[in-house]
């Protein structure tokens, strides 16, 4: 068999609920227009202390395949290059939060764009499960078993782009497609590329890797090519206990993420300000996020023409 044209490296860390969605989410049974043999999954347990399941892996397809690393990284940046050496593709595809899954058409359009485009970042919008961000909804309630319902209500292993009905804008997504964004949890580049910016840099060190997935994307979009969004496509956040997008606001670890950024790159993060390129289709379920991204795009002050 050929190799795959597309890697894909989703980490895992004590998601034993959450990984067995996920990983349905990038099967070939659900991915829509592409076939197995096009891509490969490499599911990275990262330390967990419920180990994911090898089987659970291989049964989402004979592209699909486990590497299991021992405790002791709080941050998931050396898992995932861990994960980039050891696959196969041509082009590297990344979702650093394995609770995150993904809506149908994303495979397939990564890979359009790696064909209209000569060296591209592709990059996909966030959301969270539930009627607001996490930090906000758990206050009202909201946890494990509230979204089980919930994703119960829909039939979303039929129709990924269900998920669009239950949810809402993550705070990294939160302009829209039109805006600027903070980051990507599913991002791919040609390999080459991802070995120009080094990978995900190591030096972040604090639980969940703190602004390391921003830090990547911003680094991505503005020393790589042609930023290009998925229209239409986005990743849904799974309520998993997570260090910063499941614990109340005033609980935030925001502070001390910033101050490592700030340490190790010298001024404050700010959001790549990158024009984007878009590719997709909008499915009716997404019809309202796009209608909310275009409502706040126009509502900024139009630049005057120079001259």
């Amino acid at each position: 068999m050929s190799a795959p044209v597309l890697s894909v490296v989703v980490n895992f860390h004590d998601m034993a609920r959450e990984a067995p969605r996920t990983l349905h989410t990038l099967s070939a049974g659900y991915q829509q227009g592409v076939d197995a043999a096009e891509y490969e999954v490499i599911a990275v347990d990262n330390g967990s202390r419920q180990p994911l399941d090898a089987a659970l892996v291989r049964a989402c397809g004979p592209n699909f395949r486990l590497l299991a690393l021992p405790p002791g990284q709080v941050s998931p940046a050396a898992a995932i290059n861990a994960a980039v050496r050891e696959s196969a593709g041509s082009v590297v595809a990344v979702c650093i939060d394995g609770a995150r899954m993904l809506s149908p058409g994303i495979v397939r359009l990564m890979l359009a764009a790696f064909r209209a485009f000569p060296d591209p970042v592709v990059a996909t919008l966030g959301w969270h499960l539930g009627p607001k961000t996490q930090n906000q909804s758990m206050v009202d309630g909201y946890g494990r078993a509230v979204e089980d319902r919930l994703l119960e209500s829909v039939d979303w292993r039929r129709d990924g782009y269900q998920l669009f009905t239950v949810s809402s804008f993550a705070a990294s997504s939160a302009p829209g497609w039109f805006l600027p964004i903070a980051e990507s949890n599913a991002i791919a580049l040609r390999r080459t590329a991802y070995d120009r910016l080094g990978g995900f840099d190591e030096r972040f060190r604090l639980e969940g890797g703190g602004l390391v997935c921003l830090d990547f994307y911003k680094r991505a979009c503005e020393t790589i090519g042609n930023l290009v969004l998925l229209l239409g496509e986005g990743t849904f956040h799974q309520f998993h206990g997570g260090v910063a997008t499941n614990v109340p606001m005033a609980q935030h670890p925001g502070a001390r993420f910033s101050d490592e950024y700030l340490q190790l790159r010298g001024q404050p993060f700010t959001a790549p300000t990158t024009a984007a390129h878009f590719l997709g289709t909008v499915p009716p379920q997404c019809l309202p996020f796009l209608a909310a991204s275009v409502q706040q795009a126009a509502a900024l002050p139009s630049k005057e023409p120079p001259g």
